[in-house]
């Protein structure tokens, strides 16, 4: 613990502000709080204090709070100052510490980097706390605290117990496979491997945690003037993208992601479609790419002529509001942008089916990298289950246990740490 220096940050939100809070972690945290606090306030206590710097000025009047390591947040000793939120308090109480012999200002997520090299927390709750800096909806935050309070953790740790409790059996036949009464592989070692294999693979089959960050991705098609652009300026309640009553105004493609219910869902307005030559080049391009946004769609709401649309899209009858609208008898909504006709009904069904692609509420939920490792379990599993040689088969499990134990940290590299707390703000 002691081969990191001292470090310090305003953890707190960017001044002014009510409050704010600097963080010291590090072997100097006693020594710098008690320079600055004139005394060492009793252990998880908070204690008001006046900060002075080296010359004895005074600084602020302030809470001090002191853990001492390794049951921190950092697996160190930590210290808290809550000051007044000033800048030039805040700046104040930095500059004094930085001063000290021994202390720097950390870099971004070196907090919760610390925390991870001091055992205070995994890789997979390190990634679960980052999402949860960056959550904006609510599907997003209950996922994200899902894996930071450690659900994905103890589910590997549960795995990784049975894979260790297979290999054991692998290892009991090996050692008595040179005698006389050598006993071949139980029939529950098959059972076993295949109900682990299983359940990992319905963790593969679910919704990745990257969906909640892109949202579902709902894209508007149709021919010109089909009141696309007016639809989804309606459903992100933003004169986003410009709507005229002349045909092909809409050239590219535009999208806004949106939060609706506490569901993460990104809406697309694409150029209009229609078949044949196009003079201009700039409309092919625009039509060429809302196809292809087409292909990447979750949902795509049709509102071209009935039955044109894409399979699955579901057939909005849009423009209701107009003295020429025509409906359609399979329309799953009739609605209008101007008078709001309909648009709650839509937004709602939209919110139904994103929660059911989504990952569910509270749910942890695997990122690609985890994803990846945890297929290359369930890849060892599935050769260990194949195999009839005991040494072929331990193998395979001992490369099982290595994939979860990257997944959870435990085996990783220095550059994949970088790009992780690269991640966080200073302070964290």
């Amino acid at each position: 613990m002691n081969a990191f220096p001292t470090i310090f940050a305003l953890s707190s939100g960017a001044p002014p502000s009510a409050i704010g809070v600097v963080r010291m972690s590090g072997p100097q945290a006693r020594a710098a709080l008690t320079a600055l606090a004139g005394r060492l306030p009793e252990p998880r206590r908070a204690s008001l204090v006046k900060l002075r710097d080296a010359d004895g000025a005074l600084l602020d009047e302030a809470l001090a709070l002191w853990f001492p390591g390794p049951n921190t947040a950092t697996g160190e000793d930590l210290a808290e100052l809550h000051c007044h939120g000033g800048r030039a308090v805040i700046a104040a109480v930095e500059a004094a510490l930085a001063a000290l012999p021994g202390l720097r200002r950390a870099e971004p997520g070196e907090f919760t980097r610390r925390a991870f090299a001091n055992g205070r927390i995994d890789l997979a709750e390190a990634e679960g706390l980052a999402d949860l800096l960056t959550a904006e909806t609510e599907l997003q935050r209950a996922a994200a605290l899902a894996n930071a309070g450690g659900a994905l953790s103890r589910q590997v740790e549960d795995w990784r117990a049975h894979v260790l409790a297979l290999s054991a059996e692998i290892e009991a036949v090996l050692d008595f496979s040179d005698e006389e009464d050598a006993l071949d592989l139980p029939e529950s070692f098959t059972w076993n491997i295949a109900a682990l294999a299983t359940a990992l693979g319905e963790w593969l089959a679910r919704p990745r945690s990257e969906r909640l960050g892109e949202g579902f991705r709902v894209v508007l098609a149709g021919p010109p003037n089909a009141g696309k652009s007016t639809l989804f300026n309606a459903l992100i309640e933003s004169e986003a993208a410009i709507t005229s009553p002349i045909a092909g105004t809409t050239r590219d493609v535009i999208e806004r992601s949106v939060g609706i219910g506490g569901v993460p869902l990104t809406f697309v307005d694409t150029a209009g479609l229609r078949d044949g030559a196009v003079s201009d080049n700039i409309e092919a391009i625009g039509i060429d790419r809302a196809r292809a946004e087409l292909a990447r769609a979750d949902l795509v709401l049709w509102l071209g002529p009935e039955g044109e649309g894409p399979d699955g899209g579901w057939e909005i009858a849009a423009q209701a509001d107009r003295s020429d609208f025509e409906g359609k008898a399979t329309a799953r909504f009739t609605v209008s942008a101007t008078t709001g006709g309909g648009l709650g009904a839509l937004k709602s069904a939209l919110v139904d089916v994103a929660r059911g692609a989504l990952p569910k509420p509270g749910e942890a939920a695997l990122n690609a990298r985890q994803h990846v490792r945890l297929a290359e379990t369930a890849e060892a599993l599935a050769a260990a289950e194949r195999l009839t040689d005991p040494l072929l088969i331990a193998e395979e499990l001992r490369r099982a246990r290595l994939a979860l134990d990257r997944l959870i940290g435990r085996a990783t590299t220095e550059d994949m740490l970088d790009t992780l707390f690269g991640r966080f703000c200073i302070g964290k």
